[in-house]
């Protein structure tokens, strides 16, 4: 049954139902549909953010288990029932809408919580207001660093945010690798160790699993991070590519035997590969399987069945990666130190969670990435070539072949087909209504995997022959035909992604001082919800 032909009604589940469902520990996924904007606007602490337009792309991944309890909801938009209803076409069984949307949660005494990853965020900063995590302000570690103390900076974020921007003199050393590597970049115990990210929670988490370690040397996180040093009036870095050092056999042994220590200490459990197979066995539990290394070494070989997760980022986005709150969790790595240290964050944030031993060092691997788990899209495509896209545009009147792009916002604004628009699926009918109608319409993304999902819903709004771009923006770029930048064409607003006011260098003062402000406003705001299930060990 597809999403089109299914009427059958919906149960709805109170508040309260999910709620308690919470405090039981219980499975469930709450998913706010609504464009990833309006729902870092407000939302419960455990929702998870599925955009409607993406659930065909995403859910099987996200949420692995077809009978999982799922809520879903949204502000008033009229998405939240569509969703549910590509959810139950997508062969998920236990589908129901929240009672009242997230209006209904708010009357019901329910917290909303703004900005993105937030339970990650106020876990971090519970740990530091109870394990009174040190910290340097900006000031005095731009002293340290001016007067050539030993001193080492490492920047726990993504390489790729480390390179946007990063403080002068800084390593990039991903969150889960810090243990691992840090006595490698600071072999004298004396050299002081700065930990730093864009605000506070990588580098609290950061320098917290360095001091849990027992790493003998003085270490404090950058406090505020890369906000702090612009709001002190200080200099950054851009385009910076220092990257951690190897480990010698010694030292990658004693941060393993660290690492595992802190996890045991956590409560982390251990699982075996039979224990692997007992878990896929399980019609009734959720078990997620991550390989906590780096994307590199992940792509060179690993376990079959382990999505990569780097450590680091995956205690930064437990909702991305785990949006079933309640679910199991196993992590993988090659050495023992980076799985355990990730574990130990997991199991104080409530998740049940296993580490791998004993994993047999001959057993197949897969390379790469793994192919998308995504269902096919409904009825027949017509696909078309980028060169005679091209013919088309060129050779036929103005506005007679419409192209629509379904890609991310940021994506279309970098680089877009001469003449395409920028739509957002979620909003396809209000997009149509703005856009001159055509003869033909081409659909294109990136590769054209979310496109070909749009493809049965413009055909039968506009009665137009619809096609779908072979291979996707990527397929005409690699032919070097022309492109257009910026906001050209946009005929749904850009929402499908919120502004953080930790990323880039041009956010305005006022908005990285309120972001601190909120961060700090976390531990009460968890108090007064009372569902987080947080045990800082």
């Amino acid at each position: 049954m597809s999403a089109m032909t299914d009427t059958t009604a919906f149960a709805t589940t109170r508040p309260q139902q999910v709620r308690q469902a919470l405090l039981d520990q219980q499975e469930i996924a709450l998913l706010d549909v609504r464009e990833e904007a309006p729902f870092a606007e407000g939302h419960p602490l455990f929702a998870a953010n599925l955009p409607a337009g993406r659930i065909e792309l995403d859910a099987w991944t996200r949420i692995p288990r077809r009978t999982t309890p799922i809520v879903v909801y949204d502000h008033g938009e009229g998405l939240a029932e569509p969703a549910a209803r590509t959810l139950r076409a997508l062969g998920y069984t236990d589908v129901s809408l929240l009672e009242g949307g997230l209006q209904g949660w708010k009357e019901a005494g329910g917290e909303l919580f703004i900005d993105v990853n937030v339970p990650s965020k106020a876990f971090g900063e519970l740990v530091e207001s109870e394990r009174h995590t040190p910290s340097l302000p900006a000031e005095e570690v731009q002293a340290l660093l001016q007067a050539k103390a030993d001193v080492v900076v490492l920047d726990a974020r993504r390489f790729d945010e480390y390179q946007t921007m990063n403080i002068p003199g800084g390593i990039s050393v991903p969150g889960a690798e810090l243990v691992l590597r840090a006595q490698a970049l600071a072999p004298d115990p004396a050299t002081r160790i700065i930990v730093n990210c864009a605000g506070r929670t990588r580098s609290i988490i950061g320098t917290q699993s360095l001091v849990n370690a027992g790493l003998p040397n003085p270490v404090a996180a950058l406090r505020n991070g890369t906000i702090g040093w612009l709001l002190a009036g200080q200099t950054l870095e851009h385009g910076a590519d220092r990257r951690f050092l190897p480990v010698p056999p010694e030292q990658r042994a004693a941060a393993a035997a660290r690492a595992r220590a802190v996890a045991d200490r956590a409560g982390v459990r251990r699982a075996s590969p039979a224990d692997l197979t007992r878990f896929a066995a399980e019609a009734g539990r959720t078990t997620y399987r991550f390989d906590v290394r780096t994307p590199e070494e992940y792509e060179a070989g690993h376990l079959p069945g382990f999505r990569s997760a780097p450590g680091g980022q995956l205690v930064q986005e437990t909702d991305h990666a785990a949006p079933v709150r309640g679910a199991r969790i196993v992590l993988a790595d090659d050495d023992g130190a980076r799985a355990n240290m990730t574990a130990s964050w997991l199991a104080q944030m409530g998740w049940d969670v296993w580490v791998l031993d004993g994993a047999d060092p001959a057993a197949a691997l897969e390379t790469g990435q793994p192919p998308p788990l995504a269902p096919e899209p409904h009825g027949p495509l017509t696909w078309v070539a980028p060169r005679q896209l091209a013919r088309w545009l060129r050779e036929e009147p103005e506005g007679h072949t419409v192209v629509l792009d379904f890609t991310a916002s940021a994506a279309y604004v970098r680089r877009h087909i001469p003449g395409a628009w920028f739509v957002l699926r979620s909003q396809l009918a209000q997009a149509l209504a703005h856009i001159p109608a055509g003869s033909r319409y081409v659909l294109t993304c990136g590769t054209s995997a979310l496109a070909r999902h749009a493809a049965e819903a413009v055909a039968r709004l506009t009665g137009a022959p619809t096609a779908v771009l072979q291979g996707g923006t990527q397929a005409w770029i690699t032919e070097g035909l022309p492109l257009e930048q910026g906001e050209t064409r946009l005929a749904s607003p850009r929402i499908d992604r919120y502004r953080r006011p930790y990323e880039g260098t041009d956010a305005p003062r006022e908005a990285m001082q309120g972001y601190l402000d909120w961060e700090f406003g976390l531990v009460e705001q968890l108090a007064r919800d009372g569902t987080h299930g947080f045990a800082v060990a």
